[in-house]
């Protein structure tokens, strides 16, 4: 009887000591749970920051030159250079002046200082259609104060008034009269050249390129502001 009691009382003492040995023993981390796809796309990840904390800045998108305003070049001119800055309405010579070519009359003549020449300009001068090697003579009194030859121009004739307030500019000669220079005293029907094609003049149609500006104070002859000729001419 007496081993029967010893041998109950070694079961339950092994049993409370198997008991504790299973509350201490680790325990695995439970297994994820598998997420189901439902057909959405996973969220993006969050920008990366720099080594400061703060998010890149953005990139720069470079703007498309054709849609960038560009400036646009000056149209060539064989007229003097206006002058800078708002010009005053120009004041006109006295009296009427002769028309430059020999023997044209004032009906032959069509009013061209309006007309367009590029986007930027007006033509500012009268062409006057005559045969090449006819007579060009000076409008009124003057002096001749240069000879000049430009690309544009060709031969050219600038003319002050006696005031020296206004000067007269002749272009696409063929030759200049004989005798003619700078600083000689001209009266008005006097020969001065002959009508050409000359500078950036069309070879099939000679003309004179003709053409009156008011002067500035400083009495540049390539400077002034422009004046119609037409309205000055005698009829």
């Amino acid at each position: 009887m007496r081993w029967l009691m010893t041998f109950l009382l070694g079961v339950l003492v092994g049993a409370g000591g198997l008991f504790v040995w299973l509350r201490q023993m680790p325990h695995d981390a439970p297994a994820p749970a598998v997420a189901v796809n439902t057909g959405a796309l996973p969220a993006p990840p969050p920008p990366s920051t720099g080594i400061d904390g703060k998010l890149p800045p953005a990139p720069q998108v470079m703007p498309d030159l054709t849609e960038l305003d560009l400036p646009l070049r000056p149209a060539g001119s064989d007229t003097p250079v206006a002058a800078s800055g708002t010009a005053p309405v120009p004041s006109v010579p006295p009296g009427k002046l002769l028309v430059p070519v020999d023997g044209m009359p004032l009906n032959k003549i069509t009013d061209t200082y309006d007309q367009p020449r590029g986007n930027e300009r007006h033509h500012e001068a009268l062409d006057i259609m005559a045969p090449k090697g006819t007579k060009v003579v000076a409008v009124a009194d003057g002096k001749i104060v240069k000879l000049f030859t430009s690309k544009p121009g060709g031969l050219t004739v600038y003319q002050f008034d006696p005031t020296e307030k206004y000067a007269y500019y002749y272009a696409h000669l063929d030759r200049y009269a004989d005798g003619l220079q700078e600083g000689a005293q001209v009266k008005r029907g006097d020969l001065i050249g002959y009508v050409g094609t000359t500078g950036n003049a069309d070879p099939n149609a000679p003309h004179l390129h003709f053409a009156v500006f008011e002067l500035t104070p400083e009495k540049q002859w390539w400077k002034g502001t422009p004046v119609n000729p037409y309205p000055l001419l005698q009829p």
